[in-house]
């Protein structure tokens, strides 16, 4: 019964001090029930927003640190999309440079009809024997016909199917060449060598070959066109006891990194069945 008594009378006064300051606040006077609970509350006021503002800036920090990583994957990906355009820029500007050689290279030799190709397949064994081009029969393209770049001389159709072709590289050992020296004129056979060089053989001992000439297509055989550049003399290997010297030839043509190349269409060759059938 005391313990209902004084919660009554505790609610009596809590009820009598609200009607108090409801009555104060209307009256527009001081309010000593206001400004006594003011005081009364202050510090727990102090107590308690020393507590919440560690979460209210913990809340905050964290609303930040979304917007950040919000801001930042949007940038990342506008860094991606902005990276991927550069390379295109850079694969057209390179696909530009290559077939604006072509066509100069073309308008140099008119009398060739030569049909672009894109290299689409390379020798496994990194052997520098063969490659493959995205042309073939469909497109006038037959065994035989030389293949070379701006550059130099790649090498002669081997197989053709309907759509590609296999291009046997001046490099494979089972190639020859007839072959001339530009500066003296000396004449040899230019064969293919393990390991992507090239050998010059059967040079007269009398005539002049030095490192750094330019070996050319001598056109004899008629295997290959006149003039087309195979590579450049690094070394001459002379001995008096030898009918013969020979020449070790660097390729005009970096044969490993090919990615475009053109088949010669007007030149058959026919010199074929004198190789013993060579592919």
């Amino acid at each position: 019964m005391k313990g209902q008594r004084g919660r009554a009378i505790a609610v009596i006064v809590v009820l009598a001090l609200i009607l108090a300051w409801l009555v104060l606040d209307q009256a527009g006077g001081v309010n000593p029930v206001r400004d006594g609970f003011s005081r009364l509350l202050a510090p727990v006021q102090l107590v308690l927003g020393r507590l919440v503002r560690p979460v209210s800036d913990l809340w905050q920090s964290a609303g930040h640190w979304f917007s950040l990583q919000k801001d930042y994957e949007a940038l990342r990906q506008e860094n991606l999309a902005l990276r991927n355009q550069v390379i295109l820029l850079q694969e057209a500007q390179i696909e530009n440079e290559n077939l604006r050689r072509q066509l100069n290279y073309k308008s140099a030799v008119p009398a060739l009809e030569l049909l672009a190709a894109e290299v689409i397949g390379h020798d496994p064994n990194n052997l520098l024997r063969y490659l493959i081009i995205d042309r073939g029969a469909a497109d006038g393209v037959q065994r035989g016909m030389p293949v070379l770049t701006a550059e130099g001389l790649v090498g002669r159709i081997s197989e053709v199917s309907a759509s590609a072709a296999k291009v046997m590289l001046i490099t494979d050992p089972s190639s020859s060449v007839s072959a001339l020296i530009q500066r003296s004129r000396a004449t040899g056979m230019v064969q293919g060598y393990p390991g992507g060089e090239l050998v010059m053989r059967y040079i007269p001992q009398g005539d002049m070959v030095a490192p750094g000439d330019i070996v050319l297509t001598s056109g004899l055989g008629g295997n290959f066109p006149k003039r087309l550049v195979i590579g450049q003399v690094a070394s001459v290997s002379q001995r008096d006891v030898e009918m013969f010297q020979e020449a070790v030839v660097i390729p005009a043509v970096n044969l490993r990194d090919l990615e475009m190349v053109m088949v010669v269409l007007n030149f058959a060759p026919t010199g074929l069945a004198q190789e013993g059938g060579e592919p």
